[in-house]
């Protein structure tokens, strides 16, 4: 999914980026939620930042893997990838989550019954190791841009955007910069 040279990872940072890719797998692919949690510390931290879903321990985790996060995914499910970047213990992945709001899911919109639109959401994980496990992941987007896209926060006069935000981030010469600052603003060279 993401380019990576691995000649150029140390040992330690090949063995994390294995582990990781191991984690996704487990989600994404084989939907094996006790899978996902072994790659995991013994008392493993997620937290979905815009909506503070996730979990603190195993028990907790893999009950939110398996009745919650995996089960939801929709069937369309991609994630376009924008950069990777791999330190002394932490992954962090830029990337744009497109689906189609097929299912409910409350690990992301909690409460919105499915609309059937596509959404495209820029993310990023940062993804914590520990001791050669995963000890914490910190899934930042925003809540805002889902919300648009849905119908649900109107962007006139707020100064929010809906997929226009996933477009600019995979290509940056799709959308002019500093539309909404030209709103309240008179300069020519914005």
């Amino acid at each position: 999914m993401f380019d990576v040279d691995l000649e150029k990872l140390s040992a330690d940072q090949r063995a994390m980026l294995d582990l990781w890719e191991k984690h996704l797998q487990a989600e994404f692919r084989d939907k094996d939620a006790r899978a996902s949690c072994d790659t995991m510390v013994e008392t493993p931290y997620v937290n979905h930042v815009p909506v503070l879903t996730g979990g603190l321990g195993r028990r907790q985790l893999e009950n939110f893997y398996g009745k919650y996060f995996i089960p939801s995914m929709p069937a369309d499910v991609e994630l376009a990838p924008i950069s990777r970047t791999i330190g002394y213990n932490r992954i962090v992945d830029e990337f744009v989550f497109c689906f189609t709001h097929t299912t409910r899911l409350d690990w992301l919109l909690p409460g919105v019954p499915p609309t059937g639109r596509r959404l495209r959401i820029p993310m990023v994980v940062v993804v914590a190791f520990e001791q050669g496990k995963i000890c914490s992941e910190h899934i930042h987007w925003d809540q805002a841009t889902a919300l648009v896209q849905l119908g649900l926060l109107d962007p006139a006069g707020l100064p929010v955007a809906g997929a226009e935000t996933a477009e600019k981030l995979l290509d940056p010469s799709s959308r002019p910069s500093n539309q909404m600052m030209k709103r309240a603003i008179d300069d020519p060279l914005l």
